[in-house]
């Protein structure tokens, strides 16, 4: 098998785990509102993640401001944001460079940026605290 072979099955298998990995958040939900080559990620209808299944794989995830400048600074795989306020979402290269840990972690951060930004209204469990709710929307 040649290497570039094994280069896209690597990075195959890595959309795929991160993929996995969205689904698995609480009320997150797969939708192609772009293209067929544009997986989006939300939660309770907002965007978390937008995957590209077209080389050079990459994944947009929102960021805090100030940490999203920061992990541009320090990762060259970390750009602002594709098509996305630069200002809160950066795109993250899958090119083998960054741990599976970190995008993880940063999944994780994107996700809870989003529930904690969502409103009362449309969070179930209307008779608990939002505090109280949004950590159970956290957990799985």
């Amino acid at each position: 098998m040649s290497s570039e072979i094994c280069l896209l099955l690597f990075n195959l298998m890595d959309i795929e785990s991160v993929r996995n990995y969205c689904l698995q958040k609480k009320s997150a939900t797969e939708e192609l509102p772009f293209d067929e080559d544009s997986p989006v990620y939300k939660v309770m209808g907002k965007i978390f993640a937008i995957t590209n299944l077209i080389p050079p794989y990459s994944i947009n995830l929102k960021c805090d401001p100030e940490k999203a400048v920061e992990l541009r600074e320090r990762y060259e795989a970390v750009t602002p944001g594709y098509h996305m306020n630069k200002t809160h979402w950066n795109t993250i290269e899958l090119d083998g460079n960054i741990s599976p840990k970190l995008i993880k972690q940063w999944i994780d951060h994107s996700y809870d940026l989003v529930v904690n930004g969502l409103t009362k209204k449309v969070m179930p469990g209307a008779d608990q605290p939002l505090a109280e709710k949004r950590e159970t929307w956290k957990t799985n």
